[in-house]
């Protein structure tokens, strides 16, 4: 059972929010394909790279059997996003394609 939460302290907390930019990764017409398994890990070292340098603060892969492949939160804006996720190897080899969203969150909130 949730604590109620007044509607006072709901203002107070909606202005600390801060807006990111949602990363969706969908397959893309290289994946599955021999050569992607290198470039996918090679992805992955790359957003633990991003990770470390405080760009890429959320990083889930998806583990169904959609077209979706992950998702991840930037805290950059759009433009910025779209050129750190443009480059990307398995984006930049057709394994990958991506849609961005402008999204609001509080600065500090992790995975439990």
């Amino acid at each position: 059972m949730t604590s109620p939460v007044s509607d006072d302290e709901m203002r107070r907390a909606l202005t600390t929010a801060k807006t990111y930019t949602a990363v969706i990764l969908h397959q893309g017409p290289a994946f599955g394909t021999p050569d992607a398994g290198p470039i996918l890990w090679e992805h992955g070292r790359r957003n633990f790279a991003l990770r470390a340098q405080g760009a890429l603060n959320i990083v889930c892969p998806v583990t169904d059997d959609t077209t979706t492949c992950g998702i991840g939160i930037m805290n950059t804006d759009m433009e910025t996003a779209h050129d750190i996720i443009a480059e990307d190897p398995a984006v930049k080899a057709g394994i990958l394609t991506f849609t961005l969203h402008p999204v609001r969150s509080f600065p500090g909130d992790s995975l439990a």
